[in-house]
């Protein structure tokens, strides 16, 4: 009798020490949309406070699910919940941290909740709002395996997403089904544009490539002293109006935000446990002791600042999707602010231009228009007094003008701007004699590009994430067998190496002649894989342009600030000889110009 009531006691007290953790995990975990966004320090002790107690939590769950099983009626839902939320953790740790190792323990949790079916009672238990958990945990695992580029389980979730938001409309007929129809919709427009160009296996199956930066795409460099600087903080700005989007991230930030990262790999940063570990006999979940890299943020064995720096594989880097004006600022100053010594900023703005009517510009800063940063306007500050008539020399509010970014050439900036008023940036001034580079996209595309192009993201930045995509894309190539991809691919490789062979070579004839070939500031950013990758793409893109019959006007080129030498860059011949031989290879030689055939 005594055993039996020490043993009573013992789960009383099991139950009580889950429902503390439980209810501990959801106060931290509601905390953290009170972090601010931008900053390193301010939120890793929360964060690390909270991988603690879901950590505790998970390890508790499964040491004593028996108890709860039957003490405290534990459901397999309640068990979904909880891994759900690490999950959501370790993916709002990967957008704070930009560590791409990170997504693969989100997905390591959101997969086990779909391996174990915790949620697969959901709409038995009568209760509306498990079910939009339901599908909010659906439309978040979607976000994360296309990051991923798992579009294979991209596409069976979205048939299961399908299925269940027509069982949640149909049981419950809620106010949100619009939305969440919406939703469907706007993920499977994403799959569509994102899918630009197909590359196949011989049984025709798609073959899905990643774009991210590995040892076998970095380019080659021959490296010299000048090459000083190192990318360290990122800003990624959405805010093309009629864009493909989804979960705020647009396909134009989608494909840069790969670009700007290395492939995730777990021998980087091996983790503690094993990505599944038995929990008993009623499943198999993540192992409850998986802790982020450098141990868990905010611990003891975290690596603050300075340090962590120097072990990160990515960048830092904010993501923003249609910010208001003051949001852009407070995030590019925060990034400003946390460059290192020998760190670049750099900044890429895909957006909608705002263009000046001002006949006679005096103030290249602010007369000549920007970019718009939001769709938000108000009768005050669009100019418009009370009575709605224009109030002479008032600008647009919700508008990046390049006068914005002066200040922040006080350290190395790298800007990217992808808009049909990109050109507008050419004249921001070096007053800080600080490494500057501009690059712009072409402000115009051939009419039969138009229309795709406005929903399915910009060529200029499909260029930049892979010019081997956007070459089909231009050429109206809609799918390559991949034998033929990899074989096409070598000409972009042999390309970009001797690109990468003359930017040195420009710079070690301007050093021995005294000819300023190449401005010293692509010199200092090309030392920087990622920098250097962007410019010989950039590189690529005009010279495959300035090929192609169909964009003939110069506002359909790229243009960059400070300019790239022609002859010695990008009207070389062996660079066009190159591009012509790819155009060969593709049997697209047609678009292109007359030259050297192709072998």
């Amino acid at each position: 009798m005594v055993k039996m009531a020490s043993t009573e006691e013992q789960d009383r007290k099991i139950v009580l020490e889950f429902c503390h953790l439980l209810e501990k995990s959801k106060q931290l975990f509601n905390g953290l949309r009170d972090l601010p966004q931008y900053g390193h320090r301010q939120w890793q002790a929360y964060f690390g406070r909270t991988f603690d107690v879901y950590t505790k939590l998970w390890k508790f769950q499964q040491q004593h699910r028996l108890v709860l099983d039957s003490k405290y009626g534990l459901k397999r839902w309640q068990i979904g919940e909880i891994a759900s939320k690490i999950g959501q953790l370790y993916y709002h740790y990967y957008l704070r941290t930009s560590e791409t190792n990170y997504l693969n323990e989100a997905y390591s949790f959101y997969a086990a909740i779909r391996g174990r079916a915790y949620y697969s009672r959901a709409i038995k238990e009568d209760r509306p709002d498990l079910m939009v958990k339901k599908l909010r945990y659906y439309a978040r695992f979607i976000v994360v395996c296309l990051l991923l580029k798992k579009m294979k389980l991209v596409r069976e979730l979205v048939i299961e997403l399908e299925r269940q938001i027509q069982e949640y409309t149909t049981t419950y007929e809620p106010e949100d089904q619009l939305e969440w129809s919406l939703v469907l919709e706007e993920i499977k427009g994403f799959i569509k544009a994102e899918s630009a160009v197909a590359v196949l296996h011989a049984d025709t199956n798609p073959i899905v490539l990643s774009h991210r930066l590995s040892p076998l795409t970095t380019p080659p460099c021959e490296r010299t002293p000048h090459m000083t600087l190192s990318l360290q903080e990122i800003l990624i700005v959405g805010s093309a109006c009629e864009q493909a989007k989804f979960s705020e991230l647009t396909m134009d930030m989608f494909r840069m935000l790969q670009t700007l990262e290395r492939e995730p790999t777990d021998a980087m940063h091996p983790m503690i446990g094993h990505p599944m570990a038995h929990g008993g006999p009623h499943d198999a979940s993540p192992a409850a002791s998986r802790m982020p890299p450098y141990g868990v943020p905010g611990s003891k064995g975290y690596v603050e600042n300075g340090d962590r720096r120097a072990m990160r594989d990515n960048p830092h880097k904010y993501l923003l999707y249609k910010p208001s004006l003051s949001q852009l600022m407070v995030f590019l100053s925060s990034g400003f602010k946390e460059l290192p010594p020998g760190g670049a900023l750099l900044l890429y703005m895909s957006a909608d231009g705002c263009f000046s009517t001002t006949k006679h510009p005096q103030d290249y800063g602010y007369e000549l228009g920007g970019l718009a940063t939001s769709v938000k306007r108000d009768a005050v500050d669009s100019g418009l007094s009370v009575r709605g008539k224009s109030s002479a020399g008032y600008k647009e509010p919700h508008c990046l003008y390049p006068g914005d970014l002066y200040p922040y050439t006080r350290r190395p900036l790298f800007i990217i701007i992808d808009s049909d008023n990109s050109f507008v940036f050419q004249h921001i001034p070096r007053y800080f004699g600080q490494p500057l580079v501009i690059l712009m996209s072409p402000q115009d595309v051939p009419a039969n590009y138009q229309a795709d192009l406005q929903h399915h993201g910009s060529l200029f930045t499909l260029f930049l994430h892979s010019p081997m995509t956007a070459m089909c894309y231009i050429c109206n190539v809609g799918d390559v067998p991949i034998h033929h991809w990899e074989r096409c691919q070598s000409y972009v490789d042999r390309f970009v190496t001797e690109a990468s062979r003359l930017v040195t070579r420009c710079r070690m004839d301007e050093i021995e002649q005294g000819i300023g070939y190449i401005d010293s500031s692509y010199v200092q950013f090309f030392g920087d894989d990622f920098l250097r990758t962007l410019i010989l793409r950039f590189v690529f893109c005009d010279v495959a342009l300035r090929l192609h019959r169909g964009f003939r006007g110069r506002h359909q080129r790229p243009r960059c600030e400070p300019p790239l030498p022609g002859p010695e860059l990008l009207e070389h011949p062996s660079l066009a000889h190159i591009v012509l031989q790819l155009a060969t290879a593709l049997d697209v030689r047609g678009h292109f110009v007359e030259g050297p055939e192709g072998d």
